[in-house]
């Protein structure tokens, strides 16, 4: 058999489910999207977008070398149609081309990986953001325009999240108005820009800048690294490609060293700081502006892997379904996987996870552009508030999504390993959110230290950060009201843990600096506590942003009641859950009987089964086009077995009858040993 041919039609399996579903998946696709209009134009891209894709599994059995041509090819060719449909839908915005570069339609279109992602989201945004209008004329509508390509050049060989530790230089030389721009030792190499390594001609350089021998902390240079004409590097430059990853193998990650490389004055972005021709530094009025990129990559990051985990639930649902094995009942048929309750509990938490997380990112993005314009009026009052949600829920999410994307493979089996299934994929993008752009041990413990603040504050009176007002109102209530099971109640039993927690580290923290620890080793004694802490933030942003778009949303009013009541389940499973994942951190702070422990199992059973008939049609209103899945156990027709085959039957050994090493190695090695056996 060298070819199979798939049905036209649905897998009956699946067709009952959507048949039986309690409501219509168009709700659930207007609120996980937004609204309904974005849901139109998504689908009416979408359907021009994917009529002549390569096959994607082209580049999974590509060499290196013709991934990072495919995914090139890929990303010129995405460019290009995205910007055709943004002019001729709304000439001079930015909903088609840049955004949908990435995310799920991204993903689609290029699937080995996007080697022109960081410049679309932090070179030119870098350019913009950071740069005078001069500098942006100069370089920054090149950059737009892609006639140049660059990246953002920070992570070095030998340090990443901590900036201060950067080993770059740039000296600055007053008689040329130069900087010199040095990699010192071999740790100071950068290490990882996205395209850097064979795709760019310029980049963003991230270094510690020196006046007279004198620090003056980290700024931003924009260098050539590359002839714009032949693509060589520059006298100075050393550049290349580190290597193949764990995914993303057509993101062409990239190294760069500089020896004595001399840029204009004019190439340090100077929006915020000055460096003037006699040397004099003006610096920002605000520090935490030099970061403004990354908490855009980071709120990003968050809806990112939202949608990825939200792609895993949707393949495995589909499969789960069609899938049958293992009678519950002795002699009776095997049921779909799905009615096993240990397939539900894998499957039907992600989706809800995956829902919360697409909210709470949803409004983090929200809040991003809020505070970027407020930034624009110079107030920067909103700053440290958005560092600190960016921080937790791109820590949160990459985990969350990380590990539930794996729970999720392990629910389809062997065929699950596959990559035809796609979720190794899946898996290796999302974990990467979980080192890149801030590792997230790191970043967790910088919301710890800001809750130690918040809580020196609360101890002072003052008034506190929005979404840290709850920390207010249990220190003003310090005994956890009684017990009632309702969602407040479990919302509120978070909060109590977490404040109980920062609490608990605020007195491990001035003990240790009262025994005569300095403040940084009290820090670091204290980083289990402090991550802990902040790990419990996280969870209550989360759970809360949850609670208040089911119950008090904006959109309420226009769902319908079985769509309403299908989104209060998916609370109740996700409140329920999270409960049980910091039952350990609950009980230190909170009073819950092992009767109300038990009332709480069996709401988590009972809500499992009440979401059961719907899960088919929550997915599919998570709008995941074919093209997006690019999953054999998840096609929308449900044909598993006939995807698989076809899969199977496209791989490069099974293009000849005998393969080549069967003449070079196995045949020699079978007639040698059978001549031994003779003797």
């Amino acid at each position: 058999m060298n070819t199979i041919e798939i049905p036209k039609t649905v897998n009956p399996d699946l067709a009952i489910e959507r048949k039986n579903a309690s409501f219509n998946p168009d709700e659930m696709a207007a609120f996980f999207w937004g609204r309904k209009e974005i849901v139109d134009m998504k689908r009416m891209i979408e359907e021009e977008l994917y009529n002549d894709l390569d096959d994607p599994l082209d580049h999974e059995f590509a060499s290196y070398e013709e991934m990072a041509s495919l995914a090139v090819k890929h990303a010129v060719n995405a460019t290009k149609k995205l910007r055709a449909i943004q002019e001729r839908i709304h000439p001079g915005g930015s909903e088609v081309y840049p955004t949908l570069m990435g995310g799920p339609i991204g993903a689609a279109l290029m699937p080995a990986g996007n080697p022109l992602a960081v410049h679309l989201v932090m070179f030119t945004r870098a350019l913009k953001g950071q740069g005078t209008p001069e500098q942006y004329e100069k370089f920054g509508r090149r950059a737009d325009n892609c006639e140049i390509i660059g990246t953002y050049a920070q992570t070095e060989l030998g340090h990443g999240t901590f900036l201060r530790g950067l080993e770059s230089r740039a000296d600055y030389d007053r008689k040329t108005e130069e900087f010199v721009l040095n990699t010192p030792t071999l740790t100071s190499y950068k290490w990882w820009p996205g395209g850097l390594g064979q795709t760019c001609n310029y980049c963003i350089f991230v270094a510690q800048l020196y006046i007279d021998n004198e620090p003056k902390g980290i700024q931003m240079f924009v260098v050539q690294v590359r002839d714009e004409e032949t693509h060589k590097p520059l006298p100075g430059v050393h550049v290349g490609e580190i290597g193949k990853k764990l995914g993303m193998n057509g993101v062409n990650n990239g190294f760069l060293g500089l020896k004595n490389y001399r840029v204009p004055r004019t190439n340090m972005l100077m929006k915020n700081q000055q460096v003037l021709p006699d040397g004099t530094f003006i610096k920002s009025p605000v520090s935490q502006l030099s970061y403004f990129p990354m908490v855009y990559v980071r709120c990003m990051v968050a809806i990112s892997n939202a949608l990825m985990l939200a792609q895993a639930a949707t393949v495995v649902t589909r499969y789960s379904v069609v899938r049958r094995q293992s009678p519950i009942e002795e002699g009776q048929p095997e049921p779909k996987v799905l009615e096993h309750l240990t397939q539900q509990m894998k499957v039907i938490p992600e989706i809800a996870t995956a829902i919360a997380y697409r909210l709470a990112a949803g409004n983090l993005h929200f809040m991003y552009n809020e505070t970027a314009e407020a930034i624009n009026r110079k107030d920067f009052s909103r700053l440290p508030e958005l560092h600190a949600l960016a921080c937790i829920l791109k820590v949160s999410c990459s985990y969350d999504s990380t590990y539930g994307i794996e729970r999720l493979r392990q629910g389809c089996g062997g065929h699950g390993y596959l990559t035809a299934a796609n979720l190794g994929n899946l898996f290796a993008v999302s974990t990467a959110a979980c080192t890149y752009e801030g590792e997230n041990s790191v970043l967790y413990l910088q919301v710890g230290k800001i809750l130690m603040k918040v809580w020196a504050d609360v101890l002072e009176g003052k008034k506190l950060m929005p979404t840290m007002a709850y920390f207010t109102e249990c220190a003003n209530r310090p005994q956890f009201p009684q017990w009632t099971g309702t969602w407040d109640c479990l919302v509120r039993a978070l909060q109590y843990a977490c404040v109980g927690a920062t609490r608990v580290a605020y007195k491990s923290y001035s003990a240790r600096l009262k025994d005569g620890q300095s403040q940084p080793v009290a820090v670091n004694n204290t980083g289990l506590e402090l991550t802990k802490a902040a790990e419990l933030h996280g969870r209550v942003y989360v759970a809360s942003n949850f609670y208040e778009e089911v119950i008090n949303g904006p959109t309420k009013s226009e769902r319908s009641p079985q769509f309403q009541k299908v989104l209060e389940n998916l609370l109740e499973l996700h409140l329920i859950q999270t409960f049980f994942r910091h039952l350990g951190d609950i009980l230190r702070f909170v009073p819950v009987t092992e009767n109300e422990i038990a009332a709480l199992q069996i709401r988590l059973e009972e809500v499992l089964k009440k979401l059961r008939p719907d899960v088919v049609a929550i997915t599919d209103g998570f709008e995941f086009h074919d093209k997006v899945l690019n999953s054999a156990l998840g096609s929308y027709d449900g044909n598993v077995y006939e995807r698989l085959f076809e899969a199977a039957l496209k791989h490069p050994l099974n293009k000849k009858p005998v393969p080549d090493f069967f003449g070079k190695y196995l045949k020699p090695f079978m007639k040698e040993n059978a001549m031994k056996s003779k003797l």
